[in-house]
């Protein structure tokens, strides 16, 4: 799927006086809202999104990332984002319970979303969450060299001097060998980043990862003490969130059952999207029941 075939299957959502890329699909069963990670944008869920039937399903783009607006001069913290979540959700789907599945930068909104359900501060229902492949610990973390380089002091010029072949490079190796980027893949990454001079907005848009020390009291809390459904699904051969963060989260949460994708790296919803489907497609039809009869974890409206 080329970057025009999928700004034509979306729509445009405006919030703050920003337009926002967003992909939504009518359909039946608990709706679906897929939350991608950095530095890609809401197309890494184009193969989920064909396998996933007939479930209601909407994503959408970050502020700053893919076909969303990128302004320069915005802070782009992740309360802002889980705001932009909170606004879309509750518009696409009033009064209904979502199933949020959450990837890499995506999962710190997810845990904003949780520890506002636990203080009755959302204003929509969630059924089930599933996080995958986030630095959500960040201490056990392993950056990769472009991220390093975006967080220190020469971020900004890092990122002026963002190209292609480095971005090649960087990304490609956070996949498993066994399943690496297709050239395809790399060129409309490249292209969603590039368009209104994204790339180089990269040492803004990394100040989720000093968020993530921040507020690490605040969202690991909620993945500790959240009342809902929580469930964890990895790439073992991510070199960037790697292994020892899943066992930090279970041990934070020791009810959880993780599924582990021993062969798969950082992106599993790109790698191997018909395995990562499955599991994502069995985990909403647990909670199918109760989310169809509106007895998530809050009223919403």
């Amino acid at each position: 799927m080329e970057v025009e075939d999928w700004r034509e299957q979306g729509e445009s959502f405006t919030f703050r006086d920003n337009s926002i890329h967003f992909f939504y699909r009518e359909g039946t069963g608990v709706p679906i809202v897929l939350l991608h990670g950095f530095p890609t944008s809401s197309f890494d869920w184009s193969a989920v999104i064909e396998r996933v039937g007939s479930n209601p399903v909407l994503t959408f783009d970050f502020l700053g990332f893919g076909l969303s607006d990128k302004p320069r001069e915005h802070s782009y913290t992740l309360a802002w984002q889980a705001d932009l979540t909170e606004a879309l959700v509750r518009e696409k789907f009033p009064g209904r319970d979502v199933f949020i599945c959450a990837h890499d930068m995506g999962t710190s909104v997810a845990t904003e979303l949780m520890a506002r359900d636990i203080e009755g501060d959302l204003g929509f229902g969630i059924a089930g969450i599933l996080l995958f492949n986030g630095s959500i610990l960040l201490d056990r973390a392993n950056p990769t060299l472009a991220q390093k380089l975006l967080r220190g002091p020469f971020g900004p010029v890092a990122a002026r001097l963002a190209n292609e072949p480095f971005f090649r490079r960087q990304f490609s190796s956070v996949f498993s060998a066994e399943h690496p980027p297709t050239p395809e893949f790399l060129s409309d990454c490249w292209e969603l980043m590039e368009l209104e001079g994204g790339n180089r907005l990269g040492h803004k848009l990394i100040s989720y990862m000093e968020e993530r020390e921040i507020y690490a009291d605040r969202w690991h809390g909620a993945i500790r003490s959240w009342g809902g459904d929580l469930s964890l699904a990895w790439g073992m051969q991510d070199p960037v969130a790697v292994p020892e963060i899943l066992d930090g989260l279970v041990e934070l949460r020791p009810s959880v059952s993780p599924v582990r994708f021993e062969d798969l790296g950082h992106y599993p919803q790109v790698e191997d999207p018909d395995r990562f489907t499955a599991v994502l497609v069995e985990m909403i039809g647990a909670v199918g029941d109760d989310a169809r009869t509106g007895s998530g974890t809050t009223p919403a409206g």
